[in-house]
């Protein structure tokens, strides 16, 4: 499993110094119930005088051919994009100076298996409860879904935006 980490500066007006086993990850994809779930990890972070580790996965997505599985050819680099969807994100709801200390990591893994391992010693696993999978009217995605079963530390899950 690969990773890349991106720390953002921490705004020199944030209160105190951190806790570092006050560690909250937060799974980003981009999406409204993402950004939501990492605003919340922000938040509760602030509280417990911790720190955000934000998390994105990627994968290579499947190309098939008449000779079975074939890597993409070209330009296309998932892990830019996973990079710039998650630095985005986090510029979005963070601000360029955070509260608390933000860490982005860039995993190569299943989102699910990406969270889990990054939650090992964590203090708290937050994930949105849907992200850009295909089952639309699903109330809960099965990366939450599989969070909540697996993991080494408490879950909260966070409903995205107009979501009752």
């Amino acid at each position: 499993m690969s990773e890349e980490t991106a720390t953002f500066p921490t705004d020199p007006e944030a209160p105190g110094p951190t806790e570092p086993n006050r560690r909250v990850v937060v799974g980003v994809d981009g999406s409204p119930s993402s950004k939501e779930a990492l605003r919340w990890a922000l938040r509760q972070a602030a509280l417990v005088h911790g720190g955000v580790d934000a998390v994105m996965s990627w994968q290579f997505p499947p190309y098939y051919g008449s000779l079975g599985w074939t890597p993409p050819t070209g330009d296309y680099d998932p892990a830019a994009v996973a990079e710039k969807v998650l630095k985005d994100s986090v510029a979005e709801v963070a601000g360029p100076s955070p509260a608390v200390p933000v860490r982005a990591h860039v995993v190569h893994s299943t989102a699910a298996d990406a969270l889990l391992s990054a939650a090992v010693d964590a203090e708290l696993l937050v994930v949105g409860s849907r992200g850009h999978g295909g089952f639309v009217g699903a109330v809960l995605g099965s990366v939450a879904q599989h969070c909540t079963q697996h993991a080494p530390c408490p879950v909260v899950v966070v409903r995205g935006p107009g979501t009752s």
